[in-house]
């Protein structure tokens, strides 16, 4: 516990002072929630690699290894290929120059400045301020389980600890403070994530041996798509890589990186590490073996790491999950802050704040928001990883093609979108309720397992491209303006 304790109370004591150092560097809204546009190439990389892959991926990604085995390193290499890599190729340059060309400092502030809807802009704002509340509350339950299992602290307690400290840096500190702790959070989630791979791997006795001790257990525990079936494979690797397209609190990134010739050097950093989102389910698949009888597959990587490890490096991992939690938690904090106080309030109630007032107003409600998570992550529901696929999917069915087809195609018709996010969300929604809506039909086992996201964002997709070909684009002025014409 003392070992623990040190180590934290570093950790924690560090990043708070890194968020009191920064605080006097922002002394704008768009300092706030954007740094200035003046962060480089390395900090944005492993900041998108710690907001990315989070407590919701180690805890939540080793509790799918444990119950599905390795067929879920696809979903890993799902997260690398098409998450990371091919999202800063296709979307990097044209988000940081078409924000910078429309003055827009979040997705929301986007759509009304590209499409000149602000029906957009709000339906986006509230949407995306809701569900990314949702998310919030699964990262903090992913490190409070961490705290609970590692610690044997109760669980309110390590959601207690986690928040207290992330209001403060990120209040304090702005979007300079998330980008530069979430810098140095990546470096000790990457390591921790690496011990625990290799000990765990050394505790099992190798790949091979890890292979026929998940067979003997059960075949399909080897196998793609083993017990998962495909429809369940495919669909949360689909959510957790596609899905981050329409992230606000990763897309930021873009936005804020000092200019984007330095995008090329980021995009190879940010694969390198993104490349550990492999390991959560490969140590899931090993916790299988070595600790079978879990409460709740949660537990899967903290126990595994209270069995590996000795105390300085389960206080090390315990870092790392906090870390990652923290960087997320952090980042969405910055996001729904931004949106609500310039896109709703500013924005489309019309209201004036000076500079100063816009400021406080931001630190006011990232507080806010920030409280109202903790409050509800002290009785979460359900898995981490199935929290953040239900909030994902919503938010991926309001923002991914709204974003996409307003980069790359100008004739995208303002209405086609705004009736592209209510028609997606409303699919989506419907799609995860209908199981428990008794009075519906049963729906065919082959399409049953898929999930609500790829269903909005299917319907998205058909509406925003039917509704463009019949109605009409935003005015020439604007697509002028945002392709810097």
């Amino acid at each position: 516990m003392i070992v623990y304790i040190i180590v934290l109370v570093l950790y924690l004591g560090m990043l708070a002072a890194i968020g009191l150092v920064l605080s006097k560097r922002s002394r704008s809204a768009g300092d706030f929630a954007l740094g200035g546009r003046s962060v480089g190439p390395w900090v944005t990389a492993l900041s998108f690699v710690a907001a990315y892959y989070s407590s919701v991926v180690i805890i939540g990604g080793g509790a799918f290894g444990w119950k599905f085995g390795l067929s879920t390193l696809w979903v890993g290499a799902g997260n690398v290929l098409v998450g990371t890599t091919l999202a800063w190729i296709v979307l990097g340059k044209r988000v940081r120059r078409f924000t910078e060309n429309l003055d827009s400092m979040t997705l929301p502030g986007f759509f009304g400045s590209r499409y000149g809807s602000p029906e957009s802009r709000i339906f986006s704002a509230a949407a995306t301020a809701l569900f990314l509340i949702i998310y919030n509350v699964s990262v903090l339950k992913g490190m409070a389980n961490a705290f609970e299992v590692l610690m044997e602290l109760p669980y309110w307690s390590g959601v207690v600890i986690s928040g207290v400290v992330i209001l403060f840096y990120t209040s304090m500190g702005g979007y300079l403070a998330v980008v530069w702790t979430s810098f140095v959070q990546a470096i000790v989630m990457i390591a921790a994530l690496c011990l625990l791979t290799f000990m765990s791997l050394q505790k099992v006795g190798g790949m091979t041996e890890l292979v026929d001790r998940l067979n003997t257990i059960d075949p399909g525990l080897v196998n793609t798509p083993g017990t998962w079936g495909w429809a369940g494979l495919i669909s949360f690797t689909i959510i957790v890589s596609l899905g981050t397209w329409g992230m606000p609190q990763l897309l930021v990134r873009f936005y804020s990186i000092k200019n984007d010739k330095m995008l090329r050097m980021g995009t190879i950093i940010v694969t390198v590490g993104a490349s550990i989102a492999l390991l959560p389910y490969l140590t899931g698949a090993i916790a299988r073996v070595l600790v079978p009888e879990l409460d709740s597959a949660d537990q899967a990587i903290p126990a595994l790491t209270a069995l590996v490890l000795n105390d300085w490096g389960g206080a090390l991992f315990l870092a790392g999950v906090v870390a990652a939690g923290m960087s997320t938690f952090a980042g969405v904090l910055i996001i729904i802050s931004s949106s609500m106080v310039r896109d709703v309030w500013i924005k489309g109630l019309g209201r004036t704040l000076t500079p100063a007032a816009e400021l406080k107003a931001n630190r006011i409600m990232s507080l806010a928001v920030g409280v109202i998570s903790l409050l509800i992550a002290l009785k979460p529901p359900a898995l981490v990883l199935v929290l953040t696929a239900f909030s994902w999917a919503v938010i991926a069915s309001t923002n991914l093609w709204p974003l996409l087809f307003g980069l790359y195609w100008k004739r995208t018709s303002p209405r086609a979108t705004f009736w592209s996010m209510i028609l997606g969300v409303s699919a989506a929604l419907i799609w995860q309720a209908w199981p428990k809506l008794d009075f519906l039909p049963a729906l065919p086992s082959s399409i049953a397992g898929l999930h609500g996201f790829v269903i909005g964002v299917a319907v998205g997709l058909v509406v925003i491209v039917v509704g463009t070909f019949v109605g009409k684009p935003a005015s020439a002025d604007r697509i002028a303006k945002a392709w810097g014409e």
